[in-house]
């Protein structure tokens, strides 16, 4: 059974993508914390149900013979960063970058990751139990 094919692991996926890439951002604002003019970034918002409507949009027909039409699979683009407009403190050479706001979202991030990594945990526990498998063994 490939889980990747399920909608609700599919979004789980998206979202532990989505905080890697925050998590690098992050990392790569709070390394350049020092540097003249930095301006600090991050990503969008990970909007859970703009995805789910996305998701289901992607679903095609299935083709029974050749002269069916497919249709055409959407494709979800990875995740759009965008820069703080207005920063609320900026050093005197002109970085922008809050070592203390950058620590918030961090662990922001940190905490969304664990919630995220339950929830898939908890419904991979659900299908064991649906196919006769209730035991914690294998992952």
């Amino acid at each position: 059974m490939d889980l990747s094919k399920l909608a609700l692991f599919g979004v789980v996926k998206k979202r532990l993508s989505w905080l890697t890439q925050r998590q690098e951002v992050l990392s790569q604002n709070i390394a350049n914390s020092d540097t003249p003019g930095y301006r600090p970034k991050d990503l969008k918002t990970f909007q859970f149900e703009e995805l789910i409507r996305r998701e289901q949009a992607q679903l095609n027909m299935n083709m029974t013979r050749g002269d069916h039409l497919g249709g055409r699979r959407k494709r979800i683009r990875d995740f759009a960063s965008e820069q703080t407009r207005r920063p609320y403190e900026t050093a005197p050479a002109g970085n922008a970058v809050v070592l203390e706001e950058q620590m918030g979202k961090l662990n922001e991030t940190s905490i969304g990751h664990q919630l995220t990594t339950e929830l898939y945990r908890k419904h991979m526990s659900m299908i064991r139990i649906a196919i006769g498998k209730s035991g914690r063994s294998g992952g």
